[in-house]
């Protein structure tokens, strides 16, 4: 995909964006929903794992340079935000960027692992996952979406 967003979920207490371009968004259970998928070893993982709440945050192309450093380095072990210059924003249990020129908030309603077993290719599994570390999917309902 052409198009990088942040994925973040946390609060003013702590929180996690990875860099990602996977995902969807459409209609289900009569509501707008987005998906996303985080392989367990993410540290966003945790924090998709802990709150009810998650952003998908979508940057002008000059961001580039900021998305591509946060999907290159885990929180874990440095600060995103003071490397990439970007800008928290806490609201009610989530946080998105300041710099995003559109923000997605998402509240869980479902969460899901991929199962190797209904792979009905099996070059993905052997291209996509070699380390057998499965993505969880996450939907979220769209509860509101920010747009500068």
């Amino acid at each position: 995909a052409d198009e990088w967003m942040l994925v973040t979920a946390g609060d003013s207490s702590g929180f996690n964006t990875m860099t990602a371009s996977w995902g969807m968004m459409g209609e289900m259970w009569a509501s707008d929903v987005a998906v996303t998928v985080i392989r367990p070893q993410r540290y966003t993982f945790e924090f998709m794992e802990k709150n009810d709440y998650y952003t998908l945050c979508f940057f002008d192309d000059g961001f580039k340079k900021a998305l591509a450093f946060c999907g290159a380095h885990s929180g874990r072990d440095c600060d995103k935000c003071k490397e990439t210059g970007l800008t928290p924003v806490f609201e009610n249990g989530y946080t998105y960027f300041e710099q995003a020129k559109t923000v997605v908030v998402c509240r869980k309603v479902y969460v899901s692992d991929v199962d190797p077993a209904k792979l009905t290719d099996a070059s993905i599994d052997a291209s996509v996952y070699p380390k057998k570390d499965y993505h969880r999917a996450y939907i979220g309902k769209i509860e509101k979406v920010l747009v500068k």
